[in-house]
């Protein structure tokens, strides 16, 4: 059973973030023998006056392969999570949708829905029933049930959403090959941005220590850009506001 776990308004700017969380929650999931579990992805909601947040208004998701009978475990488990480990302050919602009997378009829709639009709580759960996911509340507002079901979409459509935590290369690694990035489980495919060929020998600079991937088509994909006349590569990393509409 293939499942999307979100989660949603758990920290604040003192407390570990939502993405640590979910880490937590999907390494917990698999201590527990209850299935095996993908990367994290953050996913960024429309910032607004209207919508109250505690940090930056983004949703963390990752998907899992569950086994036999660990369905409702699996939700007993996060609910109690978020309840103990939410910060002061924060409206933590929690999402489980099993994948392959959801209608996926309605799910997706949500999601690009709430990149655009303020939406409600009441909008949020009916959509939730609509399409027979679990949504539930877990402490202050709740309000976090709004983003937690708009990261589930946002994960399912597969073209939005940063990975959580960068690449891991030692730290004095300022460059490598495409060929040598493809074999790290964090780097799916390396996709130049403008559309040029990136070849497998081909030399990627990186611009900081902490270069991150972005979900597109389901992947995890380093996007690239030509380097800097002279820099000895042919590409190169982009920098972090480059990221942001991701």
């Amino acid at each position: 059973m293939r499942v999307l776990v979100s989660i949603d308004d758990t920290d604040n700017l003192e407390s570990r973030g939502t993405g640590e969380l979910a880490s937590i929650i999907a390494d917990e999931l698999e201590e527990n023998g209850w299935g095996q579990t993908s990367f994290v992805t953050r996913h960024q909601l429309l910032v607004h006056p209207d919508i109250p947040y505690t940090s930056h208004n983004s949703a963390m998701c990752f998907t899992a392969e569950l086994a036999e009978g660990a369905l409702e475990k699996l939700i007993a488990h996060a609910s109690t999570f978020l309840e103990r480990e939410s910060a002061p302050g924060s409206d933590p919602g929690l999402c489980v949708a099993v994948i392959d009997t959801l209608p996926a378009d309605q799910l997706i829709g949500f999601g690009r829905k709430a990149k655009e639009s303020v939406l409600t709580k009441e909008e949020a759960y009916s959509m939730a029933h609509s399409l027979g996911v679990h949504l539930s509340e877990h402490g202050g507002t709740g309000h976090g049930v709004i983003g937690a079901l708009a990261g589930a979409g946002l994960r399912l459509g597969g073209n939005d959403g940063r990975l959580k935590g960068s690449i891991r290369l030692p730290a004095s690694c300022t460059m490598a090959s495409v060929q040598t990035l493809l074999t790290l489980p964090e780097v799916d495919k390396v996709h130049c941005l403008s559309g040029g060929v990136v070849r497998e020998d081909d030399l990627v600079r990186f611009l900081d220590d902490k270069a991150k991937t972005v979900m597109i088509g389901g992947e995890s994909v380093m996007l690239v850009a030509a380097a800097e006349p002279g820099s000895g590569a042919a590409w190169q990393t982009l920098h972090r506001r480059e990221l942001k509409r991701y």
